[in-house]
């Protein structure tokens, strides 16, 4: 059977016209049949294989903030961040937070790096990480080792719950120069009291279990600290190397896929030494985009793995698809 343009739009008219004709009640109770869902959001992981290692990233949760200004290019014109965001199709007055611990099973160790908001967290969205933990296979009494980035509140409430370590046969791993800084300085009044507070009751009582390190550690074999100070004094990266793949976790070298990479010298509140931050965020994703590296952010868009390639005066962030699949 042949047809032609005028057959074919005379057929469409009369599909046209039979749907106007339908009365307007069965519409509505179609859309009724299957109500939005819009509390459901995902598994709350995402796992593959880098060389040997199994990579699990967890989402602790996510949080809307005001912003990015003035928490991102504080030194910036609000107009100019706005128009960043608007240039990558994201909102200018409100953003996202996100929070993705990272759970590697080396074949002999089972490591979890940084630990989410914690209990604290659960009124406003986060602190999911055990649960999710557990969803995904594990439970936190697997946990072999636990290496902290730094410092920070969001990093460390997960540590305990209530008055009990949340990974019960775990030691831990921190930089030296990160708990120097935070054990021999007084920050009451100042914006750092939280975190200081969330030391003394998240990390004081596993002491006992604390390894402190620096740059160039070995944790266990194929997984190495490497110095990315700014953000905190003593803040970590975390190269990981399996079968000739590599991936660097950066913690919170960057802590927005767009303003922290496109425009890697714009200050950002949360950085303690801003200058350190700036050069730390060139020196890393420099290293990241000149050798092709994949890298897991902690506050990147979950699943938070992705790469980085050189974009104007900074960097684009280039999430994964199936790289890591095949």
């Amino acid at each position: 059977m042949l047809f032609n343009r005028r057959s074919m739009f005379k057929a469409g008219a009369a599909v046209t016209a039979l749907a106007l004709s339908t009365p307007q009640i069965m519409t509505r109770a179609a859309f009724a049949a299957a109500p939005p869902r819009p509390e459901v959001t995902n598994s709350g992981f995402h796992r593959f294989m880098l060389g040997k290692f199994e990579i699990t990233v967890i989402l602790d949760g996510m949080r809307t903030f005001d912003g990015p200004h003035p928490t991102f290019g504080a030194d910036q014109s609000a107009d100019e961040v706005a128009s960043l965001m608007n240039a990558n199709f994201l909102p200018s007055d409100r953003m996202i937070g996100q929070f993705n611990p990272v759970l590697v099973n080396t074949g002999t160790e089972l490591i979890l790096f940084d630990t989410g908001n914690g209990q604290e967290g659960r009124e406003f969205g986060t602190g999911h990480l055990a649960s999710r933990i557990t969803a995904s296979g594990y439970t936190p009494a697997d946990v072999t080792i636990v290496a902290i980035s730094h410092l920070h509140a969001d990093h460390i409430n997960g540590l305990m719950e209530g008055d009990r370590p949340a990974f019960s046969q775990a030691r831990y791993v921190v930089s030296q120069a990160e708990w120097d800084f935070w054990a021999f300085t007084d920050f009451a009044g100042t914006p750092a009291a939280v975190h200081a507070t969330a030391i003394q009751r998240k990390v004081l009582p596993l002491g006992g279990k604390m390894t402190f390190i620096s740059a160039g550690a070995s944790i266990a074999p194929g997984v190495t600290s490497m110095v990315a100070a700014g953000h905190t004094p003593g803040h970590m990266a975390f190269l990981l190397e399996s079968a000739g793949r590599s991936l660097l976790l950066t913690g919170d070298t960057a802590n927005h896929f767009v303003a922290s990479l496109q425009k890697p010298d714009w200050e950002v509140s949360f950085d303690m030494d801003k200058g350190a931050a700036a050069n730390s965020r060139k020196r890393i994703f420099g290293m990241l985009a000149a050798e092709r590296i994949p890298f897991i952010g902690y506050h990147m868009p979950h699943p938070s793995a992705g790469y980085v390639e050189p974009f104007d005066t900074g960097f684009r962030f280039v999430p994964v698809s199936y790289q890591f699949l095949i």
